[in-house]
């Protein structure tokens, strides 16, 4: 979230409104995937949101996820969804680009006018409450 707006794209194979996202790669852990897939998809460097479980020397303490949701694909494919909340990183200008099209910015009023699905509009809604810049 950047400016009390949510970063969201309509997806050219889905044909439907999605926030950056992607698959955890061989050998990466979940909160790199997401901060890179952010990168990759829409140019934005971004750092995550959420707490870790300790502050403590030792094992790294990953973010824990926002939610963690079981997705159907298709019948006997399922995907289990990590979705995290993430702000750009200090200095950001709000530039786009990387290797999805269609990017952009979306405040409350302008993301209620998209045809959102009732599930991104909630996670939309849960975003921009709680990390609204007020």
């Amino acid at each position: 979230m950047w400016r009390d707006q949510v970063l969201l794209h309509r997806h050219p194979k889905l044909g439907m409104w999605l926030p950056p996202g992607g698959h955890v790669e061989p050998n990466e852990v979940p909160d790199d995937a997401a901060v890179r897939e952010v990168r990759e998809e829409s140019g934005v460097e971004v750092e995550l949101v959420g707490e870790r479980a300790i502050d403590a020397p030792g094992p790294r303490q990953l973010v824990r996820p926002r939610g963690v949701q079981l997705e159907r694909i298709a019948p006997g494919h399922e995907h289990v969804d990590l979705v995290y909340l993430a702000r750009p990183v200090a200095g950001y200008g709000g530039g786009l680009g990387g290797e999805g099209a269609g990017f952009g910015w979306y405040d409350a009023g302008a993301a209620a006018g998209l045809d959102l699905s009732p599930e991104l509009r909630a996670w939309v809604a849960l975003a921009l409450r709680e990390l609204a810049s007020g």
